[in-house]
């Protein structure tokens, strides 16, 4: 697409796990100049994307809501995302920058992905990282990821038993995602692993609601879409901390 094209461009922009502070400078400058926003929302009530970026706004934007049934497991929605970038590219050939807004990082499991593939080389489509909620647990858990050359593994939850097990089995470090109505599924695993007690269990991380406890603590066979699972199989690797500690800041 020539430099010289009056298209506006559309930004991913990455707005971080929910704390609306954890916006970047970036990403915030292109929130308050863009002329439209387009953002993914549940079939009624408010987008949570919408409500991470409404305190960098100044008002007046264009808004194009995606709905569609969030946290479903169905992926892509084909009609949805199709019916999105078209009236995203519409705006960008009106010559308006238009800011599509993503909870954590466009690019780490990010519902971005599919329109950036239905507008890449239609119109200019660029990406603005976004601190993923990957980090933000590791926050709250007070704890870090990795350590020395320890390999880490990002685990989607919805994946069968045995294949969750391989992908442990395959690592020191892991983080389990996406665990909704599989927690119970997952904590079967980790007890036969015998690694509930090197497992913390994060929701919501950053927010008000924010919980953080060992796994052991936590009952119940599902979790809220926006929760993790950390684990390690080293002690050592979380500086000979106990896991028993179950909120950030405590001293041991």
């Amino acid at each position: 697409m020539s430099a010289n094209s009056a298209f506006g461009t559309v930004w991913g922009l990455g707005l971080g796990p929910g704390d609306p502070e954890l916006v970047t400078i970036k990403a915030a400058a292109i929130l308050k100049r863009a002329a439209v926003i387009a953002y993914p929302a549940p079939e009624d009530g408010d987008s949570f994307a919408r409500t991470i970026a409404a305190p960098h706004l100044p008002g007046g934007q264009k808004e194009i809501a995606i709905r569609m049934n969030l946290g479903d497991g169905a992926f892509p929605k084909d009609d949805i995302y199709d019916h999105a970038a078209t009236a995203i590219l519409a705006e960008s050939k009106a010559g308006r920058e238009v800011a599509v807004l993503c909870e954590g990082d466009p690019f780490f499991y990010g519902s971005f992905q599919y329109l950036y593939g239905r507008l890449s080389g239609r119109c200019p489509v660029r990406i603005v990282p976004g601190v993923s909620s990957l980090m933000a647990c590791a926050d709250a858990a007070g704890m870090p990821l990795t350590a020395r050359n320890d390999v880490l593994s990002v685990i989607p939850a919805p994946l069968p038993e045995a294949e969750i097990a391989r992908r442990l089995e395959d690592c020191e470090a892991a983080a389990i995602m996406k665990l909704g109505r599989h927690l119970g599924k997952v904590r079967r695993v980790l007890q036969k692993m015998d690694l509930v007690d090197r497992t913390r269990y994060v929701e919501r991380a950053t927010l008000g609601s924010e919980k953080v406890m060992a796994l052991a603590e936590m009952h119940g066979e599902s979790a809220p879409y926006f929760s993790m699972l950390l684990v390690h199989k080293r002690a050592e690797a979380w500086g000979n901390r106990s896991m028993a500690a179950t909120s950030r800041g405590e001293v041991s």
